[in-house]
């Protein structure tokens, strides 16, 4: 009689190593991650009754035939999207849901949303993007819908599209513990703080010494450097979309990688380039 199979074989799940920092992953990756929160996010909330009061401009009626996962990476490959634009929709869910507790990421909302929401922190985050015929084409609305959409967007979160590197960097940190098939490799801090630092000294010498002058920063960091580390001291003590039961208590070593992350985006502001802003 053949025995069973050992438990761990059962649950043996192979885990996918990323990189320490957000803008170093495999977009798909990324992508994969996301799709897989707002879905659980959609399983609880599509049991929420719809009624009157919870009908927004964002409300379809039926859920799309097309998968989340399947949706974000149509927009990602017909609209240049990056990194931070699509991380930043975490924190664009929660801080709507903060101001208008009502509203719901359904699936009857989820697919408006998330083209307006990419179109919105394409504008916000990044220099150049796309215009908001080709966002609709790519989402699969109108024109004239996505305009309508991209102005209740703007006023649902009341304008607030702004967001620091190290916030960035805390939800993407929470969006992998939430995962079981990721985990975020962490590097030696000594290592690479004196590796920065080497780095920066070396482009700033090449710099000066072909141009005289160094060239200007992302848009996204050139107007909240001064900003940062207030922004990193202050980050929401509950998770992106209720992942976490925000109860356990800040650990020495939570608040160590908190201020390491502020070190490493303030570093990144004295660089002549981005690396996930185009």
């Amino acid at each position: 009689m053949a025995s069973a199979p050992p438990e761990a074989a059962k649950t043996d799940v192979t885990v996918i190593q990323v990189p320490e920092y957000f803008y170093a992953i495999d977009i798909n990756y990324l992508i994969h991650m996301i799709a897989d929160m707002l879905g659980r996010l959609i399983s609880h909330n599509d049991l929420i009754p719809l009624t009157s009061s919870n009908i927004t401009r964002f409300h379809s009626r039926m859920p799309p035939n097309i998968s989340l996962n399947d949706y974000l990476r149509r927009i990602v490959k017909y609209a240049p999207v990056e990194k931070a634009c699509l991380l930043v929709l975490l924190i664009y869910i929660d801080r709507i849901c903060e101001r208008h507790p009502h509203f719901t990421i359904s699936s009857l909302t989820v697919h408006r949303f998330l083209i307006t929401a990419v179109t919105v922190s394409s504008k916000s985050l990044c220099d150049s993007y796309c215009t908001n015929s080709h966002y609709a084409k790519v989402g699969g609305i109108s024109t004239q819908e996505l305009n309508q959409l991209e102005l209740e967007f703007l006023k649902l979160i009341d304008w607030d599209l702004s967001s620091s590197g190290a916030m960035l960097q805390q939800y993407y940190a929470r969006l992998i513990l939430q995962h079981p098939c990721y985990e975020r490799v962490r590097g030696e801090r000594e290592q690479r703080v004196n590796q920065e630092k080497d780095s920066i000294d070396s482009d700033q010498k090449v710099e000066t010494k072909q141009t005289g002058k160094r060239r200007r920063s992302s848009t996204l960091f050139a107007e909240q450097a001064a900003a940062a580390t207030a922004a990193a001291a202050s980050l929401p003590s509950s998770p992106p979309l209720g992942t976490m039961d925000g109860t356990e208590e800040e650990t020495q070593e939570d608040k160590d990688e908190k201020e390491e992350t502020v070190r490493h985006f303030d570093t990144l502001l004295q660089r002549d380039w981005i690396p996930y802003i185009a």
